[in-house]
């Protein structure tokens, strides 16, 4: 057995999330950078990717290409994504090694359930749903999980996937694994060559889930402390999330009644690479995060960033790409003046050093490469 290959075909890696579609978030998005990179290293690999299917799915196929997606119709609460017929398709699908995407789903009983049935390796990335803010909300629902399937599927793991050291931590903490079962690899974003450093305009954008971990509101207080947007800046908060939570929002902007705020709704595609393109700075101030997609793409896009640690992406601090913006509205007001009074000079530098972060850290040929390794070391049973 040679190239990755089995019995003369390519190794068939399964990536299951819960959603195969723009409502499944950053995961969704971490999903298809990983199955395109994968599908461009070549290296004897074919990625297949699994999920539930929603009204969004048939429209976001497309932007797998040739790659396999594999969807059945999701049923039931999307908390849950309940989609009976996906255990089914992975067992049919013949795949040697799944990769799980995301936790706290169905899809992680049915990881757990083709790991039993195969006996073959499979590996688990929470995305930062395993960070004590995340695990500390909806405490008996997570506890009910735990005791339905997830434990059962901690344990089926050959190997949990962290995005950065703290993340490890948290697994270790929350699942009891110890630090051989765990392998740190960031996120993935290709290079957006259509961006250019400038000319850029007064913008400032938010563009992600509308969720309180977001921390939107104190956003929206030190906007309007810093001066609600001087001299012709203006916030875009672009997002999706669930119903009550956009509610708040829109209440919040209306109580504000700060014509310098803009909320865009739901940006995808071409729509929301245009924005990052024109804004000026991408702005992050989370509670809690694994590895901010949205981070990563403003910096693919020469977009610096103003973003909370809990985004674990202190290289932007140390090179350059960004500035910290803490979480309370105090902090996060002072770093929007720091933001305001940039020279031109001084934010083409950050936009440089955003490029190149992204560049040399984060490219889909570097972070591909470490996944190639790892899956044929699980399949060769090292």
């Amino acid at each position: 057995m040679t190239g990755g290959e089995k019995n003369g075909r390519p190794l068939r890696v399964g990536l299951l999330t819960a959603r195969v579609s723009r409502r499944g978030g950053g995961v969704f998005e971490a999903v298809l950078a990983e199955a395109q990179a994968l599908e461009a290293q070549g290296g004897g690999l074919v990625p297949i990717v699994f999920g539930a299917a929603d009204p969004f799915t048939a429209e976001d196929r497309m932007r797998f290409g040739a790659i396999g997606t594999i969807t059945v119709p999701g049923r039931g609460p999307a908390a849950f994504d309940y989609a009976p017929g996906l255990l089914g398709q992975l067992l049919a699908a013949d795949i040697d090694l799944l990769h799980l995407h995301g936790i706290w789903q169905y899809a992680s009983l049915c990881g757990a359930l083709w790991a039993e049935r195969t006996g073959r390796p499979y590996v688990i990335s929470p995305h930062g749903m395993l960070d004590p803010w995340i695990t500390a909300r909806g405490r008996w629902k997570k506890t009910l999980a735990r005791l339905g399937y997830e434990k059962r599927s901690w344990r089926d793991a050959r190997l949990f996937h962290a995005l950065t050291a703290a993340e490890a931590a948290d697994i270790a903490q929350e699942t009891g694994t110890d630090a051989a079962r765990i392998a740190i690899v960031p996120n993935y974003v290709a290079a957006d060559d259509a961006a250019t450093p400038s000319p850029r305009s007064k913008l400032i954008v938010y563009i992600g889930r509308i969720h309180p971990k977001k921390n939107l509101d104190p956003l929206i207080e030190a906007w309007m402390a810093a001066g609600g947007g001087p001299a012709g800046w203006r916030l875009a908060i672009a997002g999706w999330g669930e119903a009550a939570h956009v509610a708040a929002l829109r209440s919040k902007l209306t109580a504000a009644a700060d014509p310098s705020i803009d909320f865009l709704g739901p940006v995808y595609g071409e729509a929301k690479q245009k924005l990052l393109r024109e804004a000026r700075f991408v702005v992050l101030p989370s509670l809690s995060e694994g590895l901010p997609m949205a981070i990563l793409e403003a910096w693919a896009a020469a977009t610096p960033t103003l973003m909370s640690a809990a985004c674990n992406l202190p290289v932007g601090f140390a090179q350059g790409a960004a500035l910290e913006s803490g979480t309370e509205t105090a902090a996060i007001a002072a770093v929007l003046r720091h933001a305001f009074a940039l020279t031109e000079g001084e934010w083409e530098k950050m936009s440089a050093a955003a490029r190149d972060v992204a560049a040399s850290r984060f490219s889909p040929q570097a972070v591909a490469a470490q996944w190639v390794a790892i899956y044929r070391r699980l399949h060769a049973g090292i």
